[in-house]
């Protein structure tokens, strides 16, 4: 019987932070007949803690898509499981190579891994040259890229709120409503880097602001294009969706009030 099965009467919110590299899951959401994040971590804590468990994420990410910063919700019957210092590292050894375990937090009953964020942060990575290292992490973009004109649609996006232009189609979304705080691009290196801060992110969404800035770098739209097509509020008038191995979601905001 596992070390942590005890019966207690009152169940206890953790939040558990993750990292991932996605390239063989099918996004994070349990799915059928799919491998996905959330399938594989919650047969682990199961089995770790001796007691059926089901997660609950920040928010979905494709299939392919990466996290550096990933957080999900859980309630256990056992009230001081941060405290545990083993119990972190009897995960980790659970967990395949590509998933890690990075802290887990005791969090008031109704805190929420997606409502109760207060803001997301996404990185997307160009390689400009070809490398066989970075092939599962970034979009290889041959050829010349207007940097400028591509920051200057970056912050075109700070002035909108609705992104149906940018949505999957025939999404479950109840709005289309976002708040983009922040939005930029940088040259590292040979990295290209795409961040993006927001309160919220509609499915598919920094995919295909990426892939429409793309067609902006690359002189095939303006500026003046890309608000236009914000503006249409129809997502074929967009460019297409960058690749998924590109993407990383790299920081999650929660009120620090609602850790215990």
């Amino acid at each position: 019987m596992p070390i942590f099965a005890e019966i207690y009467p009152v169940l206890t919110r953790y939040f558990i932070n993750i990292s991932f590299k996605g390239t063989i899951y099918h996004g994070w959401q349990v799915q059928p007949k799919s491998v996905t994040v959330q399938k594989i971590l919650d047969e682990a804590i199961t089995v770790i803690l001796g007691e059926k468990t089901s997660t609950t994420g920040a928010g979905r990410t494709d299939a392919g898509v990466h996290a550096r910063i990933f957080c999900a919700h859980f309630d256990s019957q056992i009230p001081d499981l941060a405290k545990r210092n083993n119990f972190i590292f009897r995960l980790n050894r659970f967990l395949p190579d590509d998933i890690s375990v990075t802290g887990i937090r005791k969090v008031l009953p109704d805190a929420n891994a997606r409502f109760s964020a207060l803001s997301r942060t996404y990185k997307y990575f160009i390689s400009r040259v070809k490398d066989p290292f970075n092939v599962e992490t970034s979009w290889f973009v041959h050829g010349d890229l207007d940097v400028e004109a591509m920051n200057t649609a970056s912050k075109i996006l700070l002035n909108h709120s609705d992104f149906t232009s940018f949505s999957r189609l025939h999404s479950d979304n109840k709005t289309n409503l976002c708040k983009i705080y922040s939005a930029d691009w940088i040259q590292d290196g040979n990295m290209l880097v795409f961040t993006i801060r927001a309160d919220r992110f509609l499915r598919n969404m920094v995919r295909a602001i990426v892939g429409t800035m793309i067609e902006t770098g690359r002189g095939k739209l303006s500026p003046d294009d890309f608000e236009k097509i914000l503006e249409s509020r129809n997502r074929s008038s967009a460019g297409m969706s960058a690749p998924a191995k590109g993407l990383f979601l790299t920081s999650i905001v929660y009120p620090e009030e609602i850790f215990v």
